[in-house]
């Protein structure tokens, strides 16, 4: 008898309402932008790209965000005050993403409260637009949940290995 490993919803909820509350930290309006959810990886646009694997316990899953170039703008400057130039080629600006990603995914698992979850480090990627997903295999359920920030958007992805 196999175990099907599912996304708990509290998860989903943890990652969408941290991913607001710390833009909100950075002073950075991120509204979540419901009818725009759709199944499986869909970031169009997006220039770069931080992915972190959810492990432990019985979960198989990971996590990533994705920006278009605004988005990543906005982000970068904020998080540095304006003092670094937001460039998809540079290893400074870069790291904010992944950054943000990690207080992202820190903040979703303590609000979740799953027992035995831990992420990995990001792995950071860049490049006109750029398409990131899971192996597309009937076993991996993805969806993506868009975000507007300034004039931009950032794509939230979440997938589970079943």
């Amino acid at each position: 008898m196999s175990t099907k490993i599912t996304l708990p919803s509290v998860l989903v909820n943890s990652y969408m309402s941290a991913l607001i509350s710390v833009s909100e930290e950075a002073g950075i309006d991120a509204k979540f932008v419901k009818p725009e959810v759709t199944p499986g990886v869909n970031a169009p646009g997006s220039r770069v790209a931080a992915f972190i694997g959810i492990v432990g316990g019985k979960s198989r899953c990971n996590a990533a965000l994705m920006a278009d170039i605004k988005s990543f703008e906005t982000y970068v400057g904020a998080f540095t005050y304006g003092m670094v130039k937001a460039d998809p080629d540079d290893s400074m600006s870069m790291s904010v993403l992944g950054e943000l990603t990690n207080m992202i995914s820190g903040r979703a698992l303590i609000t979740a409260n799953i027992s035995g979850l831990d992420i990995t480090p990001p792995q950071l990627l860049s490049g006109d637009n750029i398409k990131m997903s899971p192996t597309v295999k009937s076993n991996v359920k993805s969806f993506t949940l868009p975000f507007a920030v300034s004039d931009g958007r950032v794509f939230l992805i979440l997938s589970v290995y079943e």
